[in-house]
């Protein structure tokens, strides 16, 4: 019997492109920066790509596989009435096969301690879910957050109105942990202080496991109330903690046995003054991250009421997401850059960013967020409340043209487009090293590792040529070269 195995299929899904990976050129006339350093914090190596997403993920892939902290995606929904900016409505099929191409780029960007969280509405979800579960493993899903978009539902609505988008949550393996959220002021109400602790207010938790005691053997030892002298057993679950982990909360008097000492089983104390935070969970209400006519606002307030994406995220709402996935300094990347929400946010809570975009309003939109985000001058969205001023700065790149094209007689040549310095940072990218020009060896244009190098021209080498660069490399370097000839007697070079 042949193995099957459950998969989505599509129209063309065995189809995968092949792609080269181009080289990114700064336009310097682009790039912007702060005209002086705010804090120690700034962050000036941040990166725009104008350019194709899938052909620029590609390009990424090179120096920052295994490196991006958290991905967030806000891709086309496919429901034929997204955004002007977008060609939403894509065949089903393309749709799909767009998504995976860029997906499975993503995923080997991704840490192996990086998330991915892609917006959605109920229309694909459900098909991106599956597809989702088959790129990064089912283990690795962490679940749907459901976003209350709206407020209200709309009146010209006939049938069951949608006021809610959803967020899939991926993690590149099981080394992924979240933050816990910043306590709210209703949540710091919850902490009291019946038994006039002196480390002040407090809150108890659970002190069982939801795995049984066949599953966690080694989370199942027998606990002493003091009070009653009673061993205690969890016969259905294991305990939270290892036993060494438990005489420490013993040591430290934070197990909680009830007000009357006797309690079944423990508790463990949380002080206020210790700053634990909250768990954070998958209904995220307007009220706590925003909904679409908050950021229609943002929108507006940046771009003026004649040009606003039809569905922005607010500001709130990425806020949240990177709370919750990264710290500071972490690395975020957003390849459907849209209006630039993903980078002005990352910018203003002290995260590198790099984002992708194709469209006009990588110009219209974009860069000119940003440059307010740099010079201080944005003060809506979240500025306020994390107090930002200003700062940092970031770096413009174009994709650049394929390095071949055909010419007049149908035979693929090197672009004209190519100078010297462009062909040999591609053949790098192409071969796999890193492109590192030395000015002290003209044939040391990139290197894999400390003794392996590359070197590139569109010269003819010959027998004196290649035997100078073999007595200067020497025998316990390598060196690769592409050269656009060579000439050499048979045997004189084993």
């Amino acid at each position: 019997m042949t193995k099957q195995k459950l998969e989505l299929t599509w129209i063309g899904k065995e189809k995968t492109p092949k792609l080269e990976p181009r080289i990114l050129l700064e336009d310097l006339q682009k790039s912007y920066h702060a005209k002086e350093r705010r804090s120690e914090n700034d962050i000036y190596n941040n990166v725009l790509v104008h350019g194709d997403n899938l052909l620029a993920l590609r390009a990424l892939e090179s120096d920052y596989a295994g490196k991006i902290k958290c991905v967030f995606i806000d891709p086309p929904y496919n429901t034929g009435s997204a955004f002007k900016h977008y060609n939403d409505g894509l065949e089903h099929s393309i749709w799909l096969g767009l998504l995976r191409d860029r997906l499975e780029i993503i995923k080997r960007l991704l840490a192996t301690d990086g998330s991915l969280w892609i917006t959605i509405d109920d229309n694909e979800a459900h098909y991106l879910k599956v597809m989702c579960d088959e790129i990064f493993g089912r283990p690795n899903y962490k679940t749907t957050i459901t976003w209350q978009k709206k407020y209200s539902p709309s009146n010209n609505n006939k049938g069951l109105a949608s006021i809610c988008d959803f967020i899939l949550v991926y993690s590149k393996s099981e080394k992924f942990q979240n933050n816990l959220l910043p306590l709210t002021e209703k949540a710091k109400k919850r902490y009291t202080n019946s038994d006039n602790d002196s480390r002040g207010p407090w809150i108890s938790v659970g002190y069982s496991n939801q795995k049984t005691p066949e599953q966690r053997p080694n989370l199942c030892y027998d606990i002493l109330n003091p009070n009653t002298g009673d061993h205690i057993k969890n016969l259905y679950k294991a305990w939270k903690y290892a036993p060494e982990t438990h005489q420490k909360h013993v040591a430290e008097n934070k197990i909680w046995w009830g007000k009357e000492g006797k309690n079944d089983t423990p508790r463990l104390k949380l002080f206020l003054a210790e700053g634990h935070g909250m768990t954070p969970h998958n209904w995220w209400p307007h009220a706590d991250v925003g909904h679409t006519d908050e950021a229609k606002k943002e929108m507006i307030s940046l771009y003026g009421a004649d040009d606003v994406f039809d569905t922005p995220k607010p500001e709130r709402l990425l806020k949240r997401i990177l709370e919750i996935a990264t710290n500071p300094g972490d690395l975020v990347l957003d390849s459907f850059g849209g209006s630039g929400t993903t980078g002005a946010v990352a910018h203003k809570m002290g995260r590198r960013w790099i984002m992708v975009e194709l469209g006009e309003h990588c110009h219209t939109h974009i860069v000119p967020r940003l440059q307010k985000v740099i010079n201080g001058s944005d003060q809506g969205g979240i500025s306020k409340a994390i107090d930002w001023h200003g700062g940092g700065g970031f770096r413009y790149f174009n994709l650049a043209p394929s390095m071949l094209e055909k010419d007049k007689w149908g035979t693929w040549i090197i672009s004209k487009k190519y100078n010297a310095a462009m062909l040999a940072e591609a053949l790098c990218k192409i071969m796999g090293f890193k492109y590192t020009p030395s000015e002290e060896h003209y044939w040391m244009h990139g290197q894999s590792s400390e003794s392996d190098f590359i070197y590139v021209t569109t010269k003819t080498l010959d027998d004196a040529h290649l035997a100078a660069i073999s007595e200067e490399v020497g025998e316990k370097r390598s060196l690769l070269i592409c050269c656009c000839a060579f000439r050499l007697e048979t045997g004189k070079f084993p």
